[in-house]
């Protein structure tokens, strides 16, 4: 008998929700299929069985349980279930009076008379819909008022003009995709431009442990994707040993892992900064929160045609607002600034990293 217990899904993560059975209880699986999901503020997770045998369930769905918490058994040596072959007989066709061949059951559906369709009534009460709040929606509303009350969180706000990175994009796009075999997206000038930044202002990448601020010497950025079941961030380990096509491929990997829910456990955890971009929804400007332990996270936003005035005439350009949310404990209001205005020049004058590589 082999016990299953709940893994660390991420940094800072101390319980999960069992969301699911996958595997039915007394059900025979087979080694690495998964068996039950976990849900985390950060993601759902299927957790595969360590071994062949039949599952026996210790916990229940919509349990809160503690890292290292068993949620099942197996019990090893019990021999796969030999499948049944089911040979089916066509059913003899009913000859009627007038040489028509129909099967019986065509036949008996003829006979019955029509359903009667009744209106379908909805009970209104006070014009409201009441549903309970799910496990996963109660996790993230713990940890997000968590960021509120542990952390000194502000926000400080730029606008960069997209103008170079736009046209380097429409011209290179076709011949990007058909060199590399992946579509040429903003997101890797961003990440790019925000390691050079990270390596500018390490305290932006380190983290508060206790008494000690902790630097980090690498790049691990987190990159949040939208899926079904919410909010989630892979992150990119030592993303500033690697090339901008690189960069391009892990994060469309990634996000492909994120919506198909494949996403394991180490996708998830040791990221040192998070970009987020809510300008896929159309989001102008916003405040993005925290992802502890990390002290940083990068908002992007929509790209709006805007008149802006350059050296001293009125022109349209492609602006984005950025906004750095930081935790005040650990960045100065001078650092969170300088860190918005070095990507902003990496942005607008793309040459600076692109002559890098």
């Amino acid at each position: 008998m082999k016990h299953v217990t709940v893994p660390a899904v991420g940094e800072s993560i101390t319980e999960v929700t069992l969301s699911k059975y996958i595997a039915k209880e007394g059900e025979y699986v087979k080694q690495d299929a998964p068996i039950f999901e976990l849900e985390s503020d950060k993601a759902s997770v299927e957790v595969p069985a360590p071994t062949a045998g039949t599952v026996h369930y210790l916990a229940k769905v919509g349990d809160v349980l503690k890292i290292g918490d068993k949620v099942c058994s197996i019990e090893e040596g019990a021999a796969a279930p030999q499948e049944k072959k089911v040979e089916t007989k066509a059913p003899e066709p009913v000859i009627l009076a007038d040489g028509v061949r129909k099967t019986p059951d065509q036949f008996l559906q003829e006979l019955k008379p029509a359903k009667k369709v009744e209106p379908e009534v909805v009970a209104i009460v006070n014009s409201q819909r009441r549903e309970p709040l799910s496990k996963l929606r109660k996790i993230i509303a713990k940890r997000l008022v968590q960021v509120k009350n542990e952390t000194a969180m502000l926000t400080t706000f730029n606008e960069v003009d997209l103008t170079e990175i736009v046209t380097i994009r429409n011209r290179e796009k076709d011949e990007f995709l058909k060199k590399y075999g992946v579509k040429l997206t903003y997101l890797p000038f961003f990440i790019k431009a925000a390691i050079s930044a990270l390596k500018a202002y390490p305290i932006v990448n380190a983290f508060i442990d206790g008494d000690d601020i902790v630097y980090n010497e690498h790049s691990h950025i987190g990159i949040a994707v939208s899926t079904e079941t919410g909010l989630v961030v892979p992150v990119i380990k030592n993303i500033d040993e690697l090339s901008f096509v690189e960069i391009t491929k892990a994060v469309q990997d990634l996000a492909g892992k994120a919506r198909d829910r494949k996403l394991t456990i180490s996708d998830m955890s040791g990221g040192t900064f998070t970009i987020t971009n809510g300008g896929v929804f159309g989001s102008m400007l916003s405040t993005p929160i925290l992802n502890p332990p990390q002290s940083a996270i990068l908002g992007m936003h929509n790209i709006v045609d805007r008149p802006v005035a350059l050296n001293g005439a009125v022109v349209i350009r492609p602006i984005m607002y950025l906004a750095l949310s930081y935790d005040h404990r650990i960045i100065d209001g001078k650092e969170s600034v300088s860190f918005l205005v070095h990507l902003k020049q990496m942005l607008e004058d793309p040459t600076k990293f692109i002559l890098t590589e």
